[in-house]
């Protein structure tokens, strides 16, 4: 992934926006907090109040399989945890990964919104405005223990990764490369993404691999739909902002985390789900011969055809 330094907000929209590529901003003015945010520090800002975290006692994630718990702690308690590498107090192992994705009030009504959930923090961070005001969706404050790694996943927004503190590596997929990634709604199968299961991901192999490390003050933007698995190599904090480049309506407005299927998607896979039931109707040969004319017609249509 290209690195490229201090670009303007001109440059980003003219020449790097259009091309819908990861790329890294480095030297850009993030506030405070690249220097401010000590484990002191974050530990006393916001003091005791509560968060809720994820815990696992392995150090990849899985979202599918569901391989980690739930729980809550105190923020100050949650910070000094998450710096440690083996605990004297823990949920499941000493050695367990501690992982903090923030939340709006009501996760079902509510955005995260860094300014709302943690304000004292809010005031070190200069978020890099490369869009309008109102495009604005969310800002996710993100912690995570040193050697905890993230599921593969696409969000339907474009966001920026503001690395505050801390090393992380990032993997990243086009979007062209979907068929190969075993997706299970927005998440892939594949978990280890350097040393994957060829047995049972054979087509992975075939997945164009992007990566990228973030120092603290990084900035990497990724655009809407294209793949990350995220790797902490250390114990850090960072920020993510997600806007909207689609027209409002055009997302679903009980999504508070930038993942649900823009409308006119979902409604096309219900749309193609009814036609697959249809067709169901007819001997296994003439299912076989019109569902291919039916893929055939898809890629006609709706393919694009300029991918580099």
């Amino acid at each position: 992934v290209e690195r490229l330094d201090g670009v303007t907000r001109e440059r980003f929209l003219r020449d790097i926006y259009p091309r819908r590529k990861p790329v890294v901003l480095t030297g850009l003015e993030l506030g405070t907090c690249t220097t401010k945010w000590t484990i002191d520090y974050l530990s006393q800002a916001e003091g005791s109040k509560e968060v809720k975290i994820h815990v696992s006692a392995v150090p990849q994630m899985d979202f599918l399989s569901k391989n980690f718990v739930y729980r809550t702690l105190p923020f100050d308690a949650f910070v000094r945890r998450a710096a440690e590498v083996k605990h004297k107090e823990y949920f499941l192992t000493e050695d367990e990964k501690y992982y903090l994705r923030s939340v709006g009030d009501d996760v079902r009504k509510d955005i995260a919104d860094i300014r709302k959930q943690f304000p004292i923090l809010a005031e070190d961070v200069r978020i890099p405005e490369y869009f309008e005001k109102e495009q604005f969706f969310s800002s996710v404050f993100r912690i995570s223990s040193a050697g905890l790694q993230l599921w593969t996943h696409y969000d339907v927004m474009d966001n920026f990764l503001i690395q505050v503190t801390g090393r992380k590596r990032v993997v990243l997929y086009s979007p062209r490369d979907a068929p190969y990634l075993y997706l299970s709604g927005t998440k892939s199968e594949v978990l280890d993404v350097d040393n994957p299961d060829m047995e049972k991901y054979p087509l992975f192999v075939k997945a164009k691999r992007y990566q990228c490390v973030l120092e603290a003050g990084d900035v990497l933007f990724i655009p809407a739909l294209w793949f990350h698995n995220v790797i902490s190599e250390e114990f850090g904090v960072a920020l993510n902002v997600f806007w909207k480049h689609l027209p409002a309506e055009s997302y679903d407005k009980t999504d508070t985390y930038g993942n649900k299927d823009p409308m006119a998607a979902s409604r096309a896979i219900q749309i193609l789900d009814r036609a697959l039931k249809t067709l169901e109707e007819l001997p296994e040969e003439y299912r076989d011969f019109y569902a291919r004319r039916m893929v055939l017609r898809i890629q006609e249509k709706a393919y694009r055809n300029d991918y580099g």
